[in-house]
């Protein structure tokens, strides 16, 4: 079974321009949302271009509830970034994590600040200068569903066609115990890393593509 998710805080204005923000009207103040993808919409359809989160997504927490609120913030990030919403956030990792576990995490729009690794400044800058829409993206067609990845420098690209892998995907997609999603599939999904483990939670990483920024074929 699915947590539900808690409610998340966040800063919203109606542009991205940071002197374009300070003008009359443009603040849409603090809002009140769910790490779930209507919630986004909603979101779109009030005008956010640009949103804060409230607190860090810290991924160094050892407890179930500090696991829920960093999946829920990822949440809000993965799908903010999929509506190409401008989104500040800050991550913290462990001094434990390997150099590159920001790698999994660069198909999100760069946070404004790595703490955590040993060289989080060299991480963040490579973040930032690599990043580009649809890195690592998700389509549910006809009958199939299909993963594009390019995070690593290449296009790797995965269909399934078994209805399993869509209902895992559906369960994935908010942050699912782990035990919740078939053991197969869940292996499968984390040797391509196309799911976060925090805590006993799993959480999937792609976003599903809302409009091509380039032809199907070229993404």
């Amino acid at each position: 079974m699915t947590a539900t998710a808690a409610s998340v805080t966040v800063r919203a204005w109606r542009d991205l321009d940071p002197q374009a923000r300070d003008l009359p009207g443009m603040s849409l103040g603090t809002l009140q949302v769910t790490a779930q993808p209507r919630q986004v919409d909603r979101l779109w359809d009030l005008g956010v271009r640009h949103a804060e989160l409230d607190t860090a997504v810290d991924l160094t927490g050892d407890d179930p509830a500090s696991h829920r609120r960093a999946v829920d913030r990822l949440c809000l990030v993965r799908d903010l970034t999929a509506r190409a919403v401008s989104v500040d956030w800050d991550l913290r990792l462990s001094p434990h994590d390997s150099a590159h576990r920001w790698k999994v995490l660069s198909h999100l729009q760069p946070p404004r600040t790595v703490t955590g690794l040993e060289a989080a400044d060299e991480a963040l800058h490579a973040w930032r200068t690599r990043h580009y829409l649809c890195k690592l993206v998700w389509r549910q067609g006809p009958g199939f569903v299909q993963i594009r990845d390019r995070r690593w420098g290449d296009l790797r690209r995965f269909t399934a066609e078994e209805p399993r892998y869509r209902e895992a995907v559906a369960r994935l997609a908010p942050g699912v115990h782990h035990a919740g999603v078939p053991a197969d599939i869940l292996e499968e999904f984390t040797a391509e890393h196309l799911v976060l483990r925090v805590g006993d939670l799993a959480w999937w990483l792609p976003y599903r593509v809302a409009r091509w920024l380039q032809e199907a074929m070229a993404v």
